[in-house]
C-alpha cells in the first residue's frame, strides 16, 4: 500500500457508494426498518464542526443498522423559510429564494464530502412548493377536522421585522432577530388548537423511556399543568354586563390574604374601560408598549391603575377589594383576573407596597408568630406551616394539602369549583412576511372565511416581489392577492400571513418516508417507517420543536395521513452535546476586544501571538461563534487531514452527550492514528500466506472482545468508548505475532468495526485485505460467545504486602496447583532471594499472598 491519503481515497469510495446505491432506502418487507433522523438545518450557507458532530453521529447508528441487515431511512432535508433570507434580501438586494438555493447548494457540496450514508435522492427544502403545497393541504384538512381557527389575539410584534413573534422568539423583550423592543398589538390570528391535547402530551411523556429526562421534564413545565378554584368576585361600580368577575388561583388557600383584584390590560373590562376614560385608554396603551412573555413581565416594575371598581370578597359581602389594572397580568392564562395576596407572592408584594395596599399574612413558618412582613412570605414546596388567616383548617400543614382542603371548602360552599388548568396556549402560526408557506385561505365578502380548493394547490409565493418597503410584500401584490373565491366565484382577497416556519419543521419527518407523493404520505411508506427510531439534534429544540412534532403527528393521524402507532412520531431522542475551542483576544487602541481566527494563531511553550508577534489573550474554551471567531471551518479540516480524522476526533474526545473541545493537536493525533492503522494493515498484507505464528487464540478472543464492546458501546451511544475499544484492539493486533489467516481476519474485523466512525479508510482496508464487496454493505460482524468466556483470571502476588508479579492461571486451578505456579515464577524468585517462605495464601479468583 501507498502512504495513508485521505485526498486520494475519499473521493474514490464515495464514488463507489453512489453507483453501487448502498444508502438507497428501500421498503423491504422481508426486512426489519430502521429510521434514524438528525434535526435538518438551517441552509446559512456553511457548515460548522457542530453539523459535522450531528451528523456523523447519525451515520455511526444507520452505517451500524445497515450492516446488521435492517432496511435503513437516513434522510437529509432543509428548513429554509423564515426572516433571514428576507434579512439577507433587504441588506443584499436579489431574493430570498436565491439566496435560500445558493445556501442549500453549497451546504450540500461542505457535507458530500464527509461520506455521509444519506439518501439524497429524498432531500427537499420546507420552501419547494412540492413540499408547503402539501402543508397546505393538512391545513385545509386540519380545518375540516376542527383543529385550525381564527380569533382576535394579543401578540408579541416586532415593529422591525414587522411580523408576529411567538413568546419563545421574544428574549428579554426584544425579538429575536431584530433587537428591537416588542410591543403587543391585537390582531386577527390562525391558531393550532394544541391546547386540546395538554392532557394527552403530557400524560405521553411518560412513556417516552428513551427520551432524556430533562427533555421530557421541560416539557411537562411547558404544557404546566396546574389544579385551582375558578371563581367570580361580584363586582360593586362596574359597567353593565361586568357584574361578576371571574378569576383562577392555584392558591385558593390563601383567599383569606387577599388585598385587592386585578385585571389584564387586554381584559374585556379594561377593554371597555379605555373607551370611555382617556385616563385608562393612556394607561393601557402604556401597559401595551411593555413586555409581552411572562418572563419579561415579572422582572418589568409593576405598574397598576384603580379602575375605582370593588369586588365583594367571597366569603364576606362586607370585605370591599380595589380593582386594579396591573401590567404584569396575561390574558392569555386563566381568565386574565387576579386577586393579590402579597404576603405570599412576590409580585404581589411589590405591587402592593408601591400603591400602599394592606399586607395580611395567611400562614407564618411552622412555630414562628405572626408579625408585619418585611418581605412576603415564600415556603419551599414541603416546608410547613400554620396558618392564621386560613379557613381551611389549622391542621394542614403544607401549602399543597392547604390546596386541596380550599377546593373542597369552596366547593361545598357554592363559591367556585376545581379546575385543572394548563400553560400550554393555542399555537398562533400567522407571520406576517412574505418567506414561508402562505396560508390557503380566501376572503370573500359574500362566503366569508374559505379555504382554498385543493385542486388550486399548491399557492405558490410570486416571485416578483420586493423588499424596499416595510411589511409584508404580499400585501401589496395585486396580482396574488386579488383572487376569485372558490365557493361562489366573486372577486375575493387571499390570505397574506404565511406560517411560522416550526409549522414546516413539525412534520417534515413523515414527508421523508414519501417526498415525492403527491399527498403529504403515502399509507404503504409511512405504515413501514414510521416512527423515527433514533432522532437525533440538540437541546435548544427540547420544547418547541418537539412538542409541536408531537401535536402535528396527531393532527396528521385524526386527518388520515398517519397511523395510529406514529403519533409519538420519535421512539428515541438524543441530544448531543456542542462542539467548542480556544477563543483569542487582543485590544485594539481604544481597548475594544478584537477576536482572532485559530488558524491566525502561533501556540508556543510560552503562550499564543499572531503572525507578527502581538501577545494573544487565551480565553478558555466556548461555543463555536462567528463573532468570537473561534470557529473551525470542517472544510480545511477535511483538506488537511481527510473527512476521516475529522469523523473519528468528533466522536472520540467526550461522550456525545457533553461538549468536545476542537484543538488543532487532537485533529492532528487523529490522523496519526489513522495512518498507524494504515501502516499496520501494510504490513499484515505483505505477511506471507504460510506464516504460522504464535498466539491465535488470544488473537480470536481480543477480536470477539472487539466485536462486543464496540457493537455495545454503538448502541449505547457511547461513541467515544467504541473508538477507545478500537484503540486497544488496534494496539493489540499491532503486537500480535499469529499467523497470517487470523492476522488478516483481525484486520478486516478492524476496518468492519472502524467503518461507522471512518468509512473511507474502513473501505480501503477492507478491499487490500481481500473482504468481498464493499464494507459498508458487508455484515456486522458477530462475536463467538464461546471466545468471551474467559477461562483463565490474572492474580497479583504480593511479598510481604507489596505487589511483586502477577500470574495467568486456569479459574478452576486448585489452590496448591497455583501455589507452586507463584512459588516458580521469575520475580518472586528475585525478590525473595533466597528467604524462607513463611506461610502463602492463595485467594481464589483475587490475590495470592506471600510471607517471607
Amino acid at each position: 500500500m501507498s502512504r495513508y491519503d485521505p485526498a486520494t481515497i475519499e473521493p474514490k469510495w464515495q464514488k463507489a457508494w453512489d453507483e453501487a446505491g448502498a444508502f438507497a432506502a428501500r421498503r423491504d418487507p422481508a426486512k426489519p426498518k430502521y429510521y434514524v433522523l438528525e434535526m435538518f438545518p438551517y441552509p446559512s450557507g456553511r457548515i460548522h464542526m457542530g453539523h459535522v458532530r450531528n451528523y456523523t453521529m447519525g451515520d455511526v447508528v444507520a452505517r451500524t443498522k445497515i450492516a446488521q441487515g435492517y432496511s435503513v431511512l437516513h434522510p437529509m432535508g432543509w428548513d429554509a423559510f423564515g426572516m433571514p433570507a428576507e434579512n439577507a434580501a433587504m441588506e443584499r438586494g436579489g431574493h430570498p429564494k436565491e439566496w435560500t438555493y445558493s445556501n442549500i447548494a453549497d451546504m450540500r457540496a461542505q457535507m458530500k464530502p464527509l461520506g455521509l450514508s444519506i439518501d439524497w435522492s429524498r432531500e427537499f427544502a420546507t420552501c419547494d412548493p412540492e413540499y408547503y403545497g402539501q402543508q397546505q393541504a393538512m391545513f385545509i384538512d386540519m380545518m375540516e377536522a376542527g383543529l385550525v381557527y381564527r380569533k382576535a389575539a394579543v401578540v408579541n410584534w416586532d415593529p422591525v421585522d414587522m411580523t408576529v413573534l411567538a413568546n419563545e422568539q421574544v428574549i428579554d423583550g426584544r425579538g429575536w432577530r431584530s433587537g428591537a423592543l416588542v410591543e403587543r398589538r391585537e390582531l386577527t390570528q390562525w391558531f393550532f388548537k394544541i391546547s386540546d391535547y395538554s392532557a394527552e402530551l403530557l400524560s405521553a411523556l411518560d412513556g417516552l423511556k428513551d427520551w432524556p429526562e430533562k427533555v421530557r421534564l421541560m416539557q411537562a413545565n411547558w404544557i404546566g399543568q396546574s389544579r385551582g378554584l375558578q371563581f367570580a368576585f361580584a363586582t360593586r361600580g362596574a359597567p353593565e354586563g361586568f357584574d361578576r368577575l371571574e378569576v383562577y388561583t392555584t392558591r385558593p388557600d390563601t383567599l383569606m390574604g387577599a388585598s385587592f383584584a386585578a385585571i389584564s390590560p387586554d381584559h374585556p373590562l379594561a377593554k371597555h374601560l379605555e373607551r370611555h376614560d382617556p385616563a385608562i385608554a393612556a394607561f393601557v396603551a402604556e401597559c401595551r408598549r411593555g413586555g409581552t412573555s411572562a418572563e419579561a413581565l415579572e422582572t418589568a416594575e409593576k405598574l397598576g391603575m384603580d379602575t375605582g371598581m370593588r369586588v365583594a370578597h367571597p366569603f364576606d359581602t362586607d370585605w370591599e377589594l380595589p380593582v386594579y389594572i396591573a401590567n404584569f397580568i396575561l390574558m392569555d392564562y386563566g381568565t386574565g383576573a387576579i386577586f393579590g395576596c402579597p404576603a405570599h407572592d412576590a409580585r404581589d408584594f411589590e405591587f402592593a407596597t408601591k400603591y400602599g395596599l394592606p399586607i395580611p399574612p395567611v400562614f407564618v413558618a411552622e412555630g414562628a408568630e405572626a408579625a408585619p412582613l418585611a418581605e412576603p412570605f415564600v415556603p419551599m414546596k414541603s416546608e410547613k406551616v400554620r396558618y392564621i388567616r386560613g379557613f381551611a383548617g389549622a391542621a394542614v400543614q403544607t401549602g399543597e394539602e392547604a390546596v386541596v382542603a380550599a377546593i373542597a371548602e369552596c366547593e361545598a360552599r357554592g363559591i367556585g369549583r376545581g379546575v385543572t388548568n394548563y400553560r400550554l396556549r393555542d399555537w398562533g402560526i400567522s407571520r406576517q412576511r412574505y418567506w414561508g408557506c402562505p396560508i390557503p385561505v380566501i376572503h370573500c365578502a359574500t362566503c366569508g372565511v374559505v379555504a382554498e380548493a385543493k385542486a388550486n394547490l399548491p399557492i405558490k409565493l410570486p416571485d416578483d416581489v420586493t423588499f424596499d418597503i416595510p411589511g409584508n410584500p404580499l400585501d401589496r401584490h395585486p396580482t396574488w392577492r386579488d383572487c376569485t373565491c372558490p365557493q361562489c366565484g366573486a372577486k375575493a382577497r387571499r390570505e397574506t400571513d404565511t406560517m411560522d416556519t416550526f409549522v414546516d419543521s413539525s412534520w417534515y419527518y413523515a414527508r421523508f418516508t414519501s417526498p415525492r407523493a403527491e399527498t403529504p404520505t403515502v399509507a404503504e411508506d409511512a405504515d413501514y417507517w414510521m416512527n423515527v427510531d433514533q432522532y437525533i439534534g440538540g437541546i435548544e429544540h427540547a420544547i418547541l420543536h418537539l412538542l409541536y412534532s408531537r401535536f402535528f403527528a396527531r393532527a396528521m393521524h385524526k386527518t388520515g395521513h398517519l397511523p395510529a402507532k406514529a403519533i409519538e412520531p420519535f421512539n428515541a431522542l438524543f441530544t448531543q452535546g456542542m462542539v467548542t475551542h480556544e477563543i483569542y483576544k487582543t485590544t485594539d487602541e481604544k481597548g475594544r476586544p478584537v477576536y482572532h481566527l485559530p488558524e491566525d494563531i502561533i501556540r508556543s511553550e510560552n503562550g499564543a501571538t499572531l503572525q507578527d508577534g502581538t501577545v494573544v489573550e487565551v480565553i478558555p474554551s466556548a461555543k463555536m461563534s462567528k463573532s468570537k471567531k473561534n470557529v473551525v471551518d470542517p472544510m480545511n479540516i477535511i483538506a488537511a487531514f481527510g473527512a476521516d480524522t475529522a469523523r473519528w476526533f468528533v466522536m472520540s474526545d467526550s461522550p456525545p452527550e457533553r461538549d468536545v473541545e476542537w484543538t488543532a493537536s487532537g485533529a492532528e493525533a487523529t490522523f496519526k492514528h489513522l495512518s498507524r492503522v494504515w501502516s499496520l494493515c501494510s504490513r499484515i498484507g505483505e505477511m506471507p500466506a504460510d506464516h504460522t505464528g504464535t498466539g491465535d487464540d488470544d488473537l480470536r478472543r481480543a477480536t470477539a472482545r472487539a466485536i462486543d464492546e464496540v457493537t455495545r458501546s454503538i448502541e449505547g451511544f457511547a461513541f467515544n468508548k467504541a473508538i477507545a475499544a478500537l484503540y486497544g484492539f488496534t494496539n493489540t493486533l499491532a503486537k500480535a505475532t499469529a499467523s497470517t489467516p487470523v492476522m488478516k481476519a483481525g484486520i478486516r474485523t478492524l476496518a468492519k468495526l472502524m467503518s461507522p466512525m471512518t468509512p473511507h479508510i474502513a473501505e480501503s482496508i477492507w478491499t487490500y485485505q481481500g473482504g468481498e464487496g464493499l464494507c459498508t454493505q458487508a455484515p456486522w460482524p458477530k462475536a463467538d460467545p464461546a471466545l468471551l468466556v474467559d477461562d483463565t483470571v490474572t492474580l497479583p502476588i504480593q511479598i510481604n504486602g507489596k505487589r511483586r508479579a502477577e500470574i495467568s492461571v486456569p479459574k478452576d486451578m486448585a489452590a496448591a496447583e497455583v501455589e507452586k505456579i507463584a512459588l516458580a515464577n521469575e520475580d518472586v524468585i528475585k525478590f525473595l532471594a533466597g528467604q524462607p517462605v513463611k506461610k502463602i495464601i492463595v485467594v481464589p479468583g483475587r490475590i495470592i499472598n506471600v510471607v517471607a
